[in-house]
């Protein structure tokens, strides 16, 4: 595949040089993925850009919407509104549990964001955004073993100007921005910005009346650049963010056998929600899911020359916090899970100093980095006022039948019938805290072998410090109970003496002579000590319905909750000029991530740790099962060919690539946390194409594209079924084989205006959407109702108009209303129901600017 690519790029490298495009020489663009600002055409890696003009032409508004024109990079949004994902090349992880790092690390003017919420908010005033392909580790340290997203925005300018801009569009969006920058003094320029976005959602929530996945959110930033000398200057920047929505909105697409249940006990009369439909846009909650959330923080850049060296230091803290104070995560219209709420605050110092000079011939850098963050993560599930009786249903098939049964166990175990299991309110909260300090100190020096080829080494050396704490508050009391020991015992004991085993052979108590009593006695222990382990105790199918097992915190005697990493990353690269226009790279490269901990109520501890605790003489809670408590480090390795070409008519660059990443952190949703654990090793073999070509003046064409080929070379680890599962050969999912990303832009003049008309098409090839293959019997249950499986076809488009200080932009995303879902999961609390993320529906709008 991968010499049929480069086949392909020079068949087309040679038909359109032989083309006769326009001759003005396309503009250069320069980046900094090296750290140093060079022309993209002479990074030896793969890199796409995306300037601040594309993206406004286009609505980007947050890098949600990035990816419809990088094929390389997908960025998934889950259950609220800042739980994503970002992926590169197919790898990718780090959403939903704030315990596990992202393999993907975004960076915004040098200062790295350590976890997604951090990340989701209305991009400022951007001059290019970087995506950067492959591992990173060697210049970009920590939790780059993926790739990066470097995001530059545009310095104050010592001329004044500025911009008011405000928009609309359907769904009520309305949008206003505003920008200002210009000299305080000679020597002091600043900028300040900010911007609101409001958008009703485009799901009803049918119960409330409420709308869900709309937009509100705003924020602010203020920039100062302090020329301190003719060769320092000074950047301080502040920002602010707030989001307050609703958010997510989900859909049916598997009706299992709790349908019933549901709705028995809906608010919406025998409607729990709309069965196996993915895209009505209903959803159903007896409440309405709220995120707010807040980001802040400062950046201090100082960048200076001493003599023939150039020094910087980017100085940033930040302060991400979100709240979930209410959510429906069974998603029906019964009050069955009452609430879940959550709240995660991480606060990050981040230190880094480097020094780039030359030696000779040779250009060198030299640089380290310094990480200090803290977390602090509260989560809990309480049932709601119908859990009870949901349960009844389920065991009984009515709500009276199930009563008999619950409440007779209570009778049983000693408790007051109907007044203990299953109760309104009851329920868990989970508490974790981890303090991760980490240091890097990086190189890399690119010397001439000859006066066309160059050579690139690098290396990193990274250590990386993680504590973390975790315990839980459980008043679930039918969780705790140990059906097949003590609890067991007890019930089956008092179900004997009251005549439960006459069938046996065994009366109860009270017709039992006196004389008699202590063999009877002695008869009972017997029996129910043999029955009461085995499958044969009638109480263990109710095991199912200890939806909330006990957690084992951490740090106990087996388990400190400690870590340590470290890691010699290093990159080799060797580049030759054919010519000024044609330069051939090849690339050796490795990338490391350190320890992630599983900080969700699905932490589990191992056979090792169960075993340090039971010979240290300590106790475990009942019903405790055995699993993971983090996923250890993951090991990244690519080899990378490729060309970069450029003429008066274009670019055109291409890569193949054979990437694996060892230890691969899989993070797995379970239905109230999540499996993580490591993949022995997962690779991807590939090609990238990148064709800009400029067709006249006026029109200019792009075109990129990603072939994929994924495979788990060894995951024996995974999770199927219910049950372990080897995936070893398997495709991962959700990662497609063909992306491609085409964007053409033509300008004009009419009547004195300038104008353009922009159009993108995104396409991803179908792929499973989760794991498994055809032995998962998810999969199976959808592909007979249209659900597997994922493809992408979504065209968007722009067109602007400026007369004088006015600028008209009319937009649309998703024109063709193309339909696909993000994701699927397994319902909460019901086996065999399968929920899912549908994608945004077509929007539209227009934006005036006034530019002064």
């Amino acid at each position: 595949m991968q010499m049929r690519f480069l086949t392909l790029a020079a068949a087309v490298l040679s038909a359109v040089s032989a083309q006769s495009f326009a001759q003005q020489p396309m503009e250069e663009v320069v980046v900094t993925a090296t750290k140093r600002a060079q022309s993209v055409q002479d990074v030896p890696l793969s890199v796409s850009v995306v300037t601040g003009e594309v993206m406004e032409r286009a609505e980007i508004r947050d890098l949600l919407d990035l990816q419809t024109v990088v094929p390389s990079l997908r960025v998934p949004q889950f259950q609220n509104s800042i739980q994503t994902n970002f992926v590169i090349r197919g790898f990718g992880n780090g959403a939903n549990n704030p315990g596990i790092e992202p393999s993907v690390a975004v960076f915004v003017d040098g200062v790295y964001l350590s976890r997604s919420q951090a990340r989701i908010s209305d991009l400022p005033n951007i001059q290019q955004i970087e995506v950067l392909r492959g591992p990173q580790s060697t210049l970009y340290g920590k939790n780059a073993s993926a790739g990066v997203i470097s995001v530059t925005t545009k310095a104050p300018e010592f001329e004044s100007r500025g911009s008011v801009e405000v928009g609309f569009g359907n769904y009520s969006q309305q949008s206003l921005r505003g920008f200002y920058t210009g000299p305080l003094s000679d020597s002091v320029a600043f900028s300040l910005s900010g911007s609101m976005l409001s958008r009703d959602g485009y799901f009803d929530n049918i119960p409330t009346g409420a709308d869900f996945n709309n937009r509100d959110r705003w924020n602010t930033r203020a920039d100062f650049l302090v020329n301190t000398s003719e060769t320092s200057q000074l950047r301080v920047i502040v920002d602010y963010d707030e989001l307050d929505e609703r958010c997510c909105g989900t859909a049916n697409l598997v009706n299992g056998p709790a349908g019933f249940a549901l709705g028995a006990l809906s608010v919406v009369p025998g409607q729990p929600y709309i069965a196996e439909d993915a895209f009505n846009f209903q959803h159903f909650g007896n409440v309405d899911t709220i995120n707010t959330g807040e980001n802040s923080g400062i950046t201090i850049d100082y960048q200076t020359s001493v003599g023939d060296l150039d020094v910087r230091s980017i100085t940033a803290y930040r302060d991400s916090y979100f709240d979930q104070p209410l959510a429906d995560v069974d998603f029906t219209a019964a009050d069955v899970i009452g609430n879940n709420t959550g709240e995660t605050e991480i606060k990050t110092f981040t230190q880094e100093i480097r020094v780039t000079g030359t030696a000779g011939n040779a250009d060198w850098l030299l640089g380290g980095f310094y990480f200090d963050e803290s977390i602090d993560f509260e989560n809990s599930i309480e049932f709601g006022d119908q859990w009870r009786n949901y349960i009844n249903l389920l065991v009984g098939g009515g709500i009276a039948e199930g009563e008999a049964v619950i409440g007779g166990l209570e009778a049983l175990l000693g408790y007051a019938p109907g007044s203990t299991f299953f109760q309104d309110g009851d329920g868990v909260i989970e508490t974790a805290t981890q303090e991760n300090e980490s240091y890097s100190a990086f190189g890399q020096i690119t010397f001439p072998l000859s006066s066309k080829t160059d050579l690139t080494v690098g290396l990193n050396y990274l250590n990386d410090e993680k504590e973390i704490t975790l315990s839980q508050e459980n008043n679930d009391i039918f969780s705790k109970l140990s059906l097949r020991g003590a609890d067991g015992i007890t019930a089956l004991t008092n179900l004997a003496y009251s005549g439960g085993f006459a069938a046996a052979g065994i009366p109860a108590i009270t017709a039992v002579p006196q004389a008699a009593i202590p063999g009877y006695l002695q008869t009972v222990a017997g029996t129910v000590a043999a029955i009461a382990p085995t499958d044969s105790n009638p109480f263990v199918g109710l095991e199912g319905l200890q939806f909330l097992p006990q957690l084992l915190g951490i740090p106990n005697a087996a388990e400190p909750g400690t870590s340590n990493d470290s890691k010699t990353t290093y990159t080799v690269s060797l580049s030759h000029a054919y010519s000024d226009d044609l330069n051939v790279y090849f690339t050796y490269g490795t990338g490391f991530k350190g320890t992630s901990w599983n900080l969700s109520r699905d932490s589990r501890p191992t056979v090792q740790e169960r075993d340090g605790i039971l010979s240290a003489g300590g106790v475990l809670p009942n019903n405790l099962t055995i699993g993971t408590r983090l996923a250890g480090p993951e090991e990244a390795e690519t080899v990378e060919l490729g060309i970069k070409y450029s003429a008066d008519w274009g670019t055109l660059n291409a890569a193949i690539f054979d990437q694996s990443i060892e230890g691969f952190q899989s993070n797995a949703f379970l239905g109230t946390g999540f499996s993580l654990t490591n993949a022995g090793k997962r690779s991807s073999k590939g090609a990238e194409l990148d064709l800009m070509v400029r067709a006249s003046e006026a029109l200019t064409l792009a075109v990129s594209a990603t072939y994929l080929d994924p495979i788990y070379d060894d995951f024996t680890g995974a999770q199927l079924n219910g049950q372990p599962a080897d995936f070893t050969g398997l495709k991962p999912a959700g990662v497609h084989e063909l992306s491609l990303s085409a964007i053409a832009t033509y300008t004009f003049n009419i009547n004195g205006m300038d104008g353009f008309i922009q159009a993108d098409y995104q396409h991803d090839s179908s792929v499973d959407i989760n794991s498994g293959g055809d032995l998962s019997l998810n999969n199976i249950a959808l592909e007979s109702r249209g659900f597997r499986e994922r493809e992408v076809n979504m065209v968007n488009a722009s067109f602007g108009l400026t007369r004088g200080d006015w600028d008209l932009r009319i937009w649309g995303r998703n024109l063709t209303n193309d339909e696909w879902l993000i994701t699927w999961f397994p319902a909460v609390a019901q086996t065999g129901s399968l929920t899912g993320y549908p994608n945004q529906p077509r929007t539209y709008g227009a934006t005036l600017r006034r530019n002064f």
